[in-house]
C-alpha cells in the first residue's frame, strides 16, 4: 500500500513539475524561414496571394494527403481565405493586408487556439530571383496552447521543417511553370500592313536581346512624347539574319494609325504593304523563339511555299513583360512573307 502511495506521490510531483515547466514557457513564439526562389517577386506574389495555389506546395498536405481543403468564395487578396481539416482538427487561414509584389499579412486559426500572425516578405534580387521570408508568430499564449506545443516538441520543431519544405516546393513549381511554352503555326494568312516608326541597328546575334531592349523603348518614348497614336503592339523587322557570321540587322518598330514624319534623325517613318504570310504564335519565354522560327521555316518548306526574298520577317510582341511577369504568359507573333 505504501508503495502505491509513493508511486501516486511521484506521479503527482511529475505532473506538478510538468505543469510548472509549461507555465513558465514563453507567452509568445516566432518561427521564420527564408529561401531564394528563382522567380521574380511579381511571379511569387501572384502565386501566394491566391489560396487556390497553396495545396500544390503545402508540405502539410504532402505529409497528410487525406487533408480536406475547402476554398472560400474569395481566395485572392484581402479577405481571401480557406480552411482545412485533418486528423488533428480544423484550421482556417485569411489574408488581412497586402503590399502588392512586396508582402502579405495573414491570420491563422487552428481549433480553439489563439490566432497566429503570418507574414510574407519578398525581396527582389538583381539576378531576377527573390528572397522570400515566411514568418509565423503568436502572443498571449494560454496554458493549453503551451502544453500542446511543449508536448509536440515546440513550435520551431513543428513548423520550421514544414516552412522549409513548402518554400522548396514553391520554388520548383514556379520554375517549372515559367518554363511552359507552346508553338502554334496558324498557317498562311494575310498581314494587313501598316505605318510605323522605327530605328535600325546591326549587332552580333548574341547581343540582339540587349540591343533590342535598349532601342525599342526609344521609339515608344518618342511616340508617347509626341502624342502619336499607336496602331498595335511593338515589333521587330529582321532585315538580315546570318547565324554563320553571328550577325543580325533589324529595326525596332512601333505601329502608327497614320504616316508620321519624324523630327529626330534616329527615328524613321516606314510602311508595310499588305503581304501574304505564314503566321506562328509562341506562348512562352522569348528563349523559345529560335524553336518557333525553326518550326515556321520547316512549315514553309514542307508545304511547298516559297519565302519572299525581300519580304518582311517580323516578330510582334503582343504582351508587355512588365504587365505579365510570368514568361509563360508572354505571347509573340511571327510573320514570314511568302510568295503569292
Amino acid at each position: 500500500m505504501k508503495t502505491f502511495k509513493y508511486i501516486l506521490f511521484l506521479i503527482l510531483i511529475l505532473i506538478i513539475g510538468l505543469a510548472i515547466y509549461i507555465a513558465v514557457q514563453p507567452n509568445s513564439f516566432e518561427v521564420e524561414r527564408s529561401r531564394t526562389i528563382n522567380a521574380p517577386a511579381a511571379v511569387v506574389y501572384e502565386n501566394i496571394i491566391d489560396f487556390k495555389n497553396w495545396e500544390a506546395w503545402s508540405s502539410w498536405v504532402e505529409e497528410k494527403p487525406e487533408t480536406i481543403i475547402t476554398l472560400s468564395d474569395k481566395t485572392i487578396g484581402v479577405g481571401g481565405s480557406y480552411s482545412w481539416k485533418d486528423e488533428d482538427g480544423v484550421g482556417t487561414m485569411k489574408t488581412v493586408d497586402t503590399k502588392p509584389m512586396k508582402s502579405l499579412s495573414q491570420e491563422m486559426q487552428f481549433g480553439d487556439f489563439p490566432k497566429s500572425d503570418i507574414t510574407w516578405n519578398l525581396i527582389p534580387n538583381k539576378d531576377g530571383s527573390t528572397e522570400v521570408k515566411w514568418n509565423i508568430s503568436g502572443k498571449d499564449l494560454p496554458f493549453d496552447f503551451k502544453m500542446f506545443s511543449t508536448l509536440m516538441g515546440g513550435m520551431e520543431k513543428q513548423i520550421g521543417p514544414h516552412f522549409e519544405r513548402g518554400l522548396e516546393k514553391l520554388d520548383s513549381i514556379l520554375v517549372a511553370d515559367m518554363k511552359k511554352y507552346s508553338v502554334t503555326i496558324e498557317g498562311v494568312t494575310q498581314h494587313s500592313g501598316d505605318f510605323y516608326l522605327y530605328n535600325t541597328a546591326s549587332c552580333k546575334m548574341s547581343d540582339f536581346k540587349e540591343k533590342m531592349q535598349e532601342m525599342l523603348p526609344i521609339v515608344g518614348a518618342y511616340a508617347m512624347t509626341n502624342n502619336i497614336s499607336k496602331a498595335g503592339k511593338p515589333f521587330v523587322i529582321y532585315h538580315k539574319w546570318d547565324p554563320e557570321n553571328d550577325a543580325v540587322m533589324f529595326s525596332c518598330c512601333v505601329p502608327t494609325t497614320s504616316k508620321i514624319i519624324a523630327t529626330e534623325d534616329d527615328i524613321i517613318t516606314g510602311q508595310l504593304e499588305p503581304f501574304k504570310t505564314v503566321k506562328t504564335i509562341l506562348k512562352g519565354d522569348y528563349e523559345n523563339l529560335q524553336e518557333a522560327w525553326s518550326k515556321t521555316m520547316t512549315y514553309i518548306t514542307t508545304n511547298n511555299l516559297e519565302q519572299t526574298e525581300t519580304g518582311p520577317m517580323i516578330e510582334s510582341y503582343v504582351t508587355d513583360p512588365m504587365s505579365h511577369p510570368n514568361p509563360a504568359d508572354w505571347v509573340t507573333e511571327i510573320f514570314i512573307a511568302v510568295k503569292e
